[in-house]
């Protein structure tokens, strides 16, 4: 038997103050996407920006429905209207955001399952890596370096 061990480097800023130029910009459109999405039963907006290749800006935001299964969460809202847009071009980075009409979000939201396993289609698809800035409504901003970072073991058509 064997053991090892999975880690990955994260950047944490204190706050939104410390990023970059570019990462303000993409983070407050995601801001803009969070303030429009459709959460009338969890009450947690989340927002998110796609920057592509081509330097256009995809948003989205989480579509909720009464019948649970059927909503969508902001960044598979994003990424597959950014697919459909622009197929064939590789996306640089996503910056999500959540907050709550229930309590203040301090720490930021990763992404469910569900938004690892499709944005890591992307990125396997690309065969390079799409930076992740996670944020909440206030408190620290974690930078991961690639989608591959979050899903460790993640499963790709490389198995099919």
């Amino acid at each position: 038997m064997k053991k090892e061990k999975i880690e990955f480097e994260l950047t944490i800023f204190d706050g939104f103050d410390e990023l970059s130029d570019d990462s303000k910009s993409l983070m407050q459109q995601a801001v803009e996407a969070r303030r429009n999405a459709y959460a009338p039963y969890s009450k947690f907006q989340v927002g998110a920006a796609v920057l592509l290749e081509n330097d256009e800006v995809i948003i989205g935001n989480n579509q909720e429905n009464a019948s649970y299964p059927s909503g969508l969460c902001a960044e598979r809202v994003a990424i597959f209207y950014a697919g459909a847009k622009y197929p064939g071009v590789a996306i640089k980075s996503v910056a999500i955001t959540a907050t709550s009409k229930n309590y203040q979000v301090q720490t930021p939201a990763a992404p469910c399952g569900n938004c690892r396993q499709a944005m890591s289609e992307y990125e396997v698809k690309q065969k390079s890596p799409i930076k992740v800035l996670l944020m909440g409504e206030s408190g620290p901003v974690y930078e991961c370096n690639s989608i591959s970072d979050i899903l460790p073991l993640g499963f790709d058509s490389s198995y099919l």
